[in-house]
């Protein structure tokens, strides 16, 4: 096949597969949104989402590790720290929020997550900040701010609560984006995310161990139903549509085809939760997605 229709191939199935990993990312906001009319908790509801998905990423770690040398010490001590803050930590806090905040408000947050790393660059590493990136940043959190207020005049000091702790959420996970650039170098996107998802697994099990009796884990059959979606198709299926979108269009175009998760929240917020589409909500939306796009662009 000539080397111009390989590229086109790769183009349109990258577009193709981050389009679809974007959107299935989104559902997860769905699904716990769902899940909680069933009266479930976040620790039993956390539980259950990596119950279900731990022997995806156990097969996950395994087919990546053959082959490959042994983890020493202070890889594992990375693994651990990396499992603790961008898939444990930052999920719980993010189950957590959604109980007190929409579906939608909830993911233009955690959208904010590549102004946040830089952020965390500048503290950490003194990294420079450009006018255009600082104008993009200025931008999305405006768009933030707008959907907050309004969301706040109507649930008062809930949404403020539901939205510190994904607003810690989206902290917690950009630490990790922050952190595992060495770790990433040395064993691969694929091992690390096995291996630090499986140490999330565990602390979510032990989590619930150690705070609910046994009897908590006597759910409605939705919730186990819908976790089985959530650890599958709105987990782990996403993680690896991503990885093979950047395999073919590269990391940049992948994460600017991202840009379709607000948008797909917002519409399944609507039509699967009934949750109000206003044009505060549409404002703050475009202005997440444009601040974004300016910020990205001049990276």
């Amino acid at each position: 096949m000539p080397k111009g229709q390989v590229a086109h191939k790769n183009l349109v199935s990258g577009l193709v597969l981050a389009t679809l990993g974007a959107i299935a990312f989104s559902g997860k906001a769905i699904i716990v949104k769902l899940a909680y009319r069933y009266g479930v908790d976040a620790v039993t509801l956390i539980m259950y989402r990596m119950l279900f998905a731990l022997p995806i990423f156990a097969v996950m770690a395994w087919w990546s590790s053959r082959g490959q040398p042994a983890l020493t010490r202070r890889h594992w001590l990375g693994v651990l720290g990396l499992g603790f803050s961008g898939y444990y930590l930052a999920s719980f806090l993010d189950f957590a929020g959604l109980a007190y905040i929409s579906a939608s408000l909830e993911r233009l947050i955690l959208y904010l997550n590549p102004t946040l790393v830089l952020i965390l660059g500048l503290v950490l590493y003194q990294r420079h900040i450009t006018r255009f990136q600082a104008l993009g940043m200025g931008i999305s959190y405006l768009g933030v701010l707008l959907v907050f207020g309004h969301e706040i005049s109507l649930a008062g000091t809930n949404a403020a609560l539901g939205a510190a702790l994904v607003f810690g959420s989206a902290v917690s996970y950009a630490l990790y984006l922050s952190f595992s650039g060495e770790l990433v170098k040395r064993l691969g996107s694929l091992r690390l995310v096995g291996l630090a998802t499986l140490v999330a697994c565990g602390l979510c099990i032990l989590q619930f161990v150690l705070l609910r009796p046994l009897s908590a884990a006597v759910v409605a059959p939705e919730v186990i139903w819908l976790s089985i979606v959530n650890a599958t198709l709105c987990t782990a299926a996403p993680v690896l549509m991503v990885m093979m979108a950047i395999e073919r269009i590269g990391a940049s175009l992948a994460a600017q085809t991202g840009m379709v998760g607000p948008m797909s929240t917002i519409v399944m917020g609507a039509l699967v939760l009934g949750e109000p589409f206003t044009g505060w909500v549409a404002a703050g939306t475009l202005l997440v997605i444009l601040g974004i796009f300016v910020f990205m662009r001049h990276r």
